[in-house]
């Protein structure tokens, strides 16, 4: 599950990366209007939407069923998805910041956007790895380690531990540092969902400004 994890929070890495210019049709000497430009960027975001759910939903699928090779192969799909949408929005970046539209000012929303983006991708992974783990109170016990006997059912456990007050206040704490870091992953995704909506909304503010000049 934690190589799982790392992939999912290597899918935005390639915001880095320099960026090709954007193709633009049989018609070069056209150049994409900005707010052309601007709608395919809110294009990318509601595939980012629908990949996000579908992440969701093959978790969910994964952790009812156990089935680790579908939900890897989603995982793996999955990466590939979120790189491309990356890899358009740096595209934008660049047309946006060439020397023929000067829009510096877009260019860092974008760029605001793919970090926070990047930032909800790491914690949605780390909301996973730890719904995977589940609280520590309540994992399997196996006995792989025990010391088995003659008759299958006759083993030293080595789980077996007097039940003490030590031993009591271990288990809370390491319920309660669980449920810290759950809570915490999951109103770091809010938060940052929070943001990159309202980025969102000056887009499309943008959109409605640039329309009205025409």
């Amino acid at each position: 599950m934690e190589k799982l994890s790392e992939k999912l929070e290597k899918t935005l890495s390639c915001t880095a990366m320099a960026a090709e210019p954007m193709e633009i049709g049989d018609e070069a000497s056209k150049p994409v209007g900005t707010v052309d430009l601007l709608r395919r960027f809110l294009s990318v975001q509601e595939n980012r939407a629908e990949i996000y759910a579908r992440l969701k939903r093959g978790f969910t699928e994964y952790l009812s069923t156990g089935s680790h090779r579908a939900y890897q192969q989603l995982c793996s799909e999955i990466t590939t998805e979120f790189n491309d949408c990356s890899k358009q929005v740096i595209e934008m970046e660049s047309i946006l910041g060439s020397s023929d539209y000067c829009r510096e000012d877009l260019v860092n929303l974008l760029k605001t956007v793919q970090a926070h983006e990047k930032q909800k991708l790491h914690m949605t992974a780390t909301i996973q790895v730890l719904k995977k783990a589940g609280r520590p109170s309540e994992r399997l016990v196996t006995h792989e380690r025990c010391q088995f006997k003659d008759r299958p059912f006759q083993h030293q456990c080595i789980h077996v531990n007097e039940l003490t007050e030590a031993t009591g206040l271990e288990d809370a704490e390491a319920d309660a540092e669980y449920d810290a870091a759950l809570n915490e992953a999951i109103r770091a995704v809010q938060e940052t969902v929070t943001r990159i909506n309202e980025h969102v909304e000056e887009i499309r503010y943008e959109i409605e400004e640039l329309e009205s000049r025409e």
